[in-house]
């Protein structure tokens, strides 16, 4: 343990590591209110140990942000549990901590006053947006997609498909979603696409970095659903309507 962490200010240790915010988020330390406070400081009212929070700042993140994770191979059911994996760490850990630095977000600074004050309003709209879409892609798109895979490997007749398959199309369907792919283009334009001044406020240095690790979370769900999911969902797709053709054509 590196001791003297624990006397440095939490500007400092920020400042070192924008990352190091999110666990002192996590841990109920409200940094953005306790710049000047030291580690120790900041943990002595929570009944906290520095050395809690230095070994969890040296633990691995989620690790989906790059969206390296090789699923090429891998069954449908399995992507589509990664793909909601995902969804909850979106709902339940990004996008509240994201929340809590706009709501905490005073930029005291000519150039951030503005995006402050439009952040305030636009990010609570586009959070309500965003998690109505992922509950949709869930109740509709998976289900789906699932109901397909069931069967293709004769867990379900694929006559209960039938009217499904009149009414969705998912080459039509992942066209929509190529479309509606950047969802955070709002947040990049009033955000000059995160530009940070010389004299920037770690405020903002933390919300910016925080909103560019989220995107690139999404690019490479984004990634995954379009490359990896899609391709596989359009195959069993093709199965089970030619299945239905041939009992069709054989009674």
């Amino acid at each position: 343990m590196n001791t003297a962490l624990h006397h440095q200010s939490l500007h400092q240790l920020v400042s070192d590591d924008h990352e190091r915010a999110y666990v002192l988020h996590y841990l109920g330390i409200p940094f953005y209110r306790q710049w000047d406070h030291t580690l120790a400081q900041a943990c002595q009212p929570l009944g906290i140990r520095p050395e809690q929070v230095e070994l969890e700042w040296q633990q691995p993140r989620f690790g989906w942000e790059s969206g390296d994770v090789p699923l090429a191979g891998v069954p449908v059911e399995l992507i589509i549990q990664y793909l909601r994996y995902t969804h909850t760490i979106f709902v339940k850990h990004k996008l509240p901590y994201i929340g809590r630095l706009v709501e905490s977000f005073q930029a005291h600074h000519p150039e951030y006053d503005s995006i402050a004050r439009d952040m305030k309003v636009l990010y609570p709209l586009f959070r309500e947006d965003f998690i109505h879409h992922i509950y949709q892609e869930e109740d509709t798109l998976f289900s789906y997609i699932l109901e397909l895979d069931r069967a293709v490997r004769h867990q379900s007749p694929a006559t209960r498909l039938f009217f499904k398959l009149e009414r969705y199309s998912l080459q039509q369907l992942a066209l929509d979603h190529e479309v509606h792919d950047d969802e955070m283009a709002g947040i990049r334009h009033i955000t000059h696409n995160y530009r940070l001044t010389d004299t920037a406020p770690l405020h903002v240095k933390v919300l910016y970095t925080e909103l560019q690790q989220f995107e690139a979370a999404l690019q490479a769900h984004a990634r995954v659903e379009n490359n990896v999911l899609f391709p596989k969902a359009m195959t069993l797709e093709s199965q089970v309507r030619a299945r239905l053709f041939n009992t069709v054509r054989h009674n």
